[in-house]
């Protein structure tokens, strides 16, 4: 890939072909049922398993429970978390089984959850989505807390700590390629409807800190203007890259990317949303987001507009106006990440004390021509719901049993 950035008329035609090619022969493809999702988070047992240790039988009740409260709710979607910390929940030849499973990493945890939650999802109707983040090794930064024959052990020089975790450098062309082939593996084994990222590329901002890439930037960044420059054209070619393989792999497997809500503020680029977002992904995460979607890269796109309607930084209003506007003709289908985890949370505004918040913004999305369903995070609040929010969601938008995803192409 270029450094140059792509123009306005390479996007266009890029994103005419990829829809031809998604449709054939140049018809516009059909509509895909809309997406009612829920993210299961594993990543320090966040949703499940509900703690590390359980037997195999306790671990797959809980996972077939979520399954069930996906259906009881009206959805027609999963978004399982398969590779939280560089690990697997599937017996991968490429990193050692997921510390959340058996509270070691490496443990064989006695059967193979991937292969179970494609098999019952799918039994119940449901798609399954293999969520992986690319980059984060753990969330500490002692390499020795790691099983002895961790990629990120075996190869030290592959990894930073940064904000009191470790990452891979994603500045690195054999990082790139490993990532790749690690969470690929996954694509050629099972039958998983999509491959999922959420917004993890480069880190966060960590107030006081800097990503110590020196060294890969002086052997891999000639040519850029800059350092900023190069670090998006390696989250560039991290995604355009897995979009080939996972078309070369099964062409079927749709590929989606669950960014931050922002991706510039039009203070910052007059083409950004009209808010005062305190990260931008394009200048902070490396992730041109927006970009993504004009090149035709990927399938789908879920931004996480985690705010209420009238949030004065980020309005969930003006955000929902925005991403419409970005997926308008090109193609890619737009799902909104939904905040479910902050109903009834003392910490958050006043907003989301009301029930009703979530339901209004699915009745604003209906506006919007380019939205295509909801994704809530998390399983865990779906289920348990503390105020009432998502049943309300259900009660209000879908009364209805959601039409099914699978195949449906």
């Amino acid at each position: 890939m270029a450094a140059t950035l792509l123009t306005a008329g390479d996007a266009a035609v890029a994103a005419v072909a990829v829809g031809q090619a998604r449709s054939g022969a140049g018809r516009p493809a059909a509509p895909r049922p809309a997406l009612r999702g829920m993210w299961i988070a594993t990543v320090a047992n966040r949703d499940w398993p509900s703690r590390a240790g359980l037997t195999a039988s306790a671990q797959r009740t809980e996972l077939i429970r979520h399954l069930d409260t996906a259906v009881a709710r009206g959805l027609n979607a999963v978004v399982l978390q398969v590779r939280p910390t560089a690990d697997a929940l599937w017996p991968s030849p490429y990193e050692p089984w997921a510390q959340c499973l058996t509270g070691t990493q490496g443990k064989d945890p006695g059967w193979d959850p991937l292969g179970t939650a494609v098999r019952e999802a799918h039994a119940r109707g449901l798609e399954l989505h293999a969520w992986f983040n690319p980059y984060r090794v753990a969330n500490h930064t002692d390499p020795t807390r790691l099983i002895a024959t961790h990629p990120a052990r075996v190869h030290p020089g592959w990894v930073v700590p940064y904000g009191g975790k470790l990452y891979y450098n994603p500045g690195l062309p054999e990082v790139r390629a490993f990532v790749q082939d690690a969470m690929l593996d996954a694509v050629g084994r099972y039958d998983i409807d999509a491959v999922h990222w959420d917004d993890y590329f480069y880190p966060y901002p960590v107030a006081g800190e800097s990503f110590d890439d020196d060294a890969a930037y002086r052997s891999h960044g000639a040519g850029f203007p800059g350092r900023a420059a190069w670090r998006r054209d390696n989250t560039d070619r991290l995604v355009e890259e897995t979009a080939e393989r996972i078309k070369k792999i099964k062409p079927a497997v749709r590929f989606g990317i669950s960014p931050f809500g922002v991706w510039r503020n039009a203070t910052t680029d007059p083409a950004g949303s009209d808010t005062r977002g305190g990260v931008q992904t394009y200048d902070d995460l490396y992730a041109d987001t927006r970009g993504w979607v004009r090149k035709g890269w990927i399938d789908y796109l879920v931004p996480q507009l985690y705010w209420n309607i009238g949030y004065a930084a980020c309005d969930y209003a003006k955000l929902l106006r925005w991403w419409d506007g970005v997926v308008r003709g090109t193609g890619v289908d737009l799902y909104i990440g939904e905040a479910l985890y902050k109903a009834g949370d003392p910490a958050q505004p006043a907003a989301w004390q009301d029930p009703a918040e979530l339901s209004r913004h699915l009745t604003l999305a209906k506006e919007y021509a380019g939205v295509r369903g909801h994704c809530y995070f998390s399983a865990k609040e779906v289920g348990a719901d503390p105020i009432g929010a998502m049943g309300r969601v259900v009660a209000d938008h879908y009364r209805k049993r959601a039409r099914p995803l699978r195949r449906a192409l």
